[in-house]
């Protein structure tokens, strides 16, 4: 751990310049708007370490893969979002002196993320190499409101003496990505232009042709006043540079007004480029940044007004869970259906920026409640049309007949991931999304989705599961061999529990889906089996027979579902027995050392029990999850969540309440030691799960929603928001009293402690809080 930041209610705060913490700082005090996202690297030069970084999204490159050794299936390439032109670079030269952080003596140093209107801000006193001392501020935004636009506000003060201040703000397309498997550069430029009105350059990849245009205009002020200086011009193949000189007396305020906009031909035709930067940069102009600024906050506003959680009387707590919210909200919005959420979001390079099981599993939940069900219904759309990939995906590893294998890791519905234990075994990942669809029905009722688009997808993935399984002549039973579950610290096993578990549910819920599409739309089931070639008959005799006929390992003595086969073979070490300095184990042991241990990296078993609670009651939920907690290192940042969840549903609110510290302040407090690469975005909705179906034991069943709130003792009182088809609630945990609030003008029955309640439209109910389990 590594917790450097104060604790607040709306900011992230950082005091002090410690250049051991500028990378980690830099995925942190990350900005987005949903569209393109930015690093939190400093606008003037820095030569300290550093991972610049400025990505668009949905424009990526296919990184050829590197491989050891080739084998039968494997991606040939990594897909990976593009750092792209550096569009935030303001170099400050002061009486001939160049500003860097990295040779200067800096004092009050403070850097400050305001999550509740959306910006970023920083200020420091910085006493060059000549002696001059300048005070310095920037404030830099995404626009929330014109996506393809930034704006930075950019001041300083000379403090002890008159001095000629130099501000250059810059376009650089001459980057690289860290992680390029070859150290190939990703762009080529087409085209620069620069003047001292406006400076443009456009870029192309390599490979795919993506097209993107950076345009930006600047303005000087003096004590607030906008002067109208000519800048000089500066120019090379992949550069464009505006410089201003200003004459400033000891405790002048020079500030520079910089707006960038920023362009793809996702959304607009190449050669338009030019035009449509004129016309971006000049609403920018128009509003000025103080309006822009005022938007900013505004909408900001609004998205908190849906998504917001309070937490009273536990300060980290707050802060972490809206840092969470704050990260979600301006990844991904749903404005754009060919986006999807990446693991590490906008904020570095690891995991490629691709989408993965995180977004069904984790983050479907999330902007379907706190968004409403248009955009949850985006996230499903996703990978429908990506289902002719999934099937070619399956077709390559030599399955056929339709059945579909989802993609690992992708940006376009191929597989792109490179890891053979990861690529070809943790099939699990086609659970997920089978998961996903189940989940949103559930909750918005949207049974139309299932009759265009869930059915064909449904079908697809059972008959994957039909063909990955194999009838064993010694144990009479199918068996799932060569797999990767959940927990990534165990590969190729046999029988892992919980692909076994899903793969069954998987093919029972397909076969409830079509039934369920035969008597509503006759017509369009008879199509799609059509379409399909589906013999209902032949396949779902199959599915049964295997579900009736699956192989779960168990530990009968300790009435247990075992990981995988064999799981009890290996020596049996608890991780508070384990030496601290020994942590993370990925980072500290060897690979063979950790695949011959017991410990688990993320919830395996317990995921399956996550999913799929209703199945199974709180005795055999809390058995195992005493033993699997007990030998769970949490090295995913996708395992505390669960857990936490799980804590909850069996009354243990303090571990329920230690793990959800865990997840909320992840990357604030850095666990995992590994914040520098980028945060952890899409468990991020694990935080908020950790509260609203955790703590506040939030679920569907029977198509009414249900509450059995719990409270951590540190907690005075905690609330959070619910948006469940056509009515928005309001929902207000104290240690004596529940108090829902149904915001909405019609009426809605719901069940708190088992119990039912009708809620008023524009009413409220109190129920006493009670301390007893599910």
């Amino acid at each position: 751990m590594n917790p450097y930041l104060k604790h607040d209610e709306w900011c992230i705060i950082e005091e002090g310049f410690v250049p051991e913490n500028t990378r980690a700082s830099e995925s942190i005090f990350s900005i987005g708007n949903g569209a393109m996202g930015q690093r939190a690297n400093f606008e003037e030069k820095f030569t300290g370490s550093t991972l610049q970084g400025s990505y668009i999204g949905g424009v990526y490159y296919p990184d050829k893969t590197r491989v050891g050794w080739w084998k039968n299936g494997y991606p040939e390439y990594f897909a990976k979002v593009i750092n792209s032109t550096n569009w935030i670079g303001i170099n400050v030269i002061v009486n001939g002196d160049e500003l860097d952080l990295a040779k200067c003596k800096v004092d009050e140093f403070r850097r400050v993320l305001n999550m509740k209107e959306g910006y970023l801000e920083r200020s420091f006193i910085a006493e060059m190499e000549n002696g001059i001392k300048i005070a310095v501020k920037s404030t830099r935004f995404l626009s929330m409101v014109d996506t393809e636009l930034g704006a930075i506000r950019y001041s300083v003060k000379p403090l002890n003496a008159d001095a000629t201040i130099e501000l250059r703000p810059y376009l650089d397309a001459d980057v690289r990505n860290e992680d390029s498997n070859y150290g190939e550069k990703f762009w080529e430029v087409v085209d620069t232009s620069c003047t001292p009105k406006i400076s443009y350059i456009v870029s192309r990849t390599k490979k795919l042709d993506f097209h993107v245009g950076h345009a930006m205009r600047n303005f000087i002020a003096l004590n607030g006043n906008i002067e109208h200086i000519q800048p000089e011009v500066n120019s090379s193949a992949m550069f464009v540079e505006n410089i201003f000189k200003v004459e400033a007396k000891a405790g002048d305020e020079v500030t520079l007004y910089k707006y960038a906009a920023v362009i793809s031909s996702l959304n607009h035709e190449k050669g338009s480029f030019h035009k449509v930067l004129d016309k971006i940069i000049d609403v920018a102009v128009s509003k000025g940044f103080d309006k822009m600024l005022q938007e900013q906050s505004d909408a900001w506003a609004d998205i908190w007004k849906h998504s917001d959680i309070t937490i009273e009387g536990d300060v980290a707590a707050q802060q972490g869970i809206r840092f969470n919210i704050f990260q979600l909200s301006q990844t991904y919005t749903g404005k754009d259906e060919r986006l999807n959420i990446g693991p590490k979001g906008f904020t570095g390079e690891k995991y490629g920026g691709s989408t993965y099981w995180d977004t069904e599993a984790y983050c479907l939940p999330f902007y379907m409640v706190t968004h409403g069900q248009k955009v949850a219904r985006q996230l499903l759309l996703y990978r429908y049309k990506q289902l002719d990939k999934a099937i070619e995906n399956a077709q390559k590893l030599g399955f056929t007949g339709g059945a579909a294998l989802y993609p690992m890791v992708t940006m376009n519905g191929e597989e792109c991931h490179n890891e053979w234990e990861i690529t070809f075994e943790e099939i699990h990942r086609n659970g997920a999304i089978a998961f996903a669809i189940y989940n949103y029905v559930r909750y918005t009722d949207d049974k139309s989705y299932l009759v265009h688009f869930g059915l064909e997808v449904l079908i697809a993935i059972a008959r994957f599961w039909a063909q990955r399984v194999n009838f064993s002549q010694e144990k009479g039973k199918y068996v799932m061999l060569g797999v990767t579950g959940p927990n990534e610290y165990e590969n190729n096993v046999n029988n892992n529990w919980y692909t076994s578990t899903i793969a069954c549910w998987c093919m029972e819920y397909a076969e409830e889906t079509i039934n369920y599409v035969k008597s509503a739309d006759p017509a369009k089931y008879k199509e799609l089996a059509e379409a399909i070639k589906f013999d209902e008959a032949k396949e779902v005799e199959k599915w049964r027979d295997i579900r009736n006929n699956m192989f779960f390992p168990l530990d009968e003595k300790l009435g247990i579902f075992l990981q995988q086969e064999g799981y009890m073979d290996k020596e049996q070490i608890l991780v508070k027995d384990l030496d601290p300095e020994e942590r993370p184990l990925n980072q500290k042991w060897s690979w063979d050392r950790i695949l011959r241990s017991c410990f688990i990296k993320q919830a395996d078993v317990l995921q399956g029990l996550y999913f799929l609670e209703d199945r199974y009651d709180t005795d055999t939920i809390k058995r195992n999850f005493d033993f699997y907690e007990a030998r769970t290192v949490h090295e995913s940042s996708l395992s505390p969540c669960v857990h936490s969840v799980l804590a909850s549903r069996i009354g243990n609110v303090d571990k329920a309440y230690e793990l959800y510290l865990r997840t909320a302040r992840l990357d604030l407090d850095d666990y995992n030691r590994e914040v520098k690469e980028g945060l952890h975005i899409t468990s991020m909705a694990g935080t908020w799960i950790s509260i609203v179906e955790g703590f506040g034991g939030m679920r569907v069943r029977n198509g009414m929603l249900t509450f059995n709130p719990l409270i951590p003792d540190k907690w005075k009182s905690y609330s959070f928001k619910v948006w469940f088809r056509d009515n928005i609630l309001k929902i207000v945990v104290s240690s004596t009293q529940i108090t829902i609030f149904n915001e909405s003008e019609s009426s809605l029955t719901i069940k708190v402690y088992g119990v039912e309640h009708k809620v008023p439209g524009s009413s409220s109910i109190n129920v006493p809080v009670q301390k007893q389990l599910f």
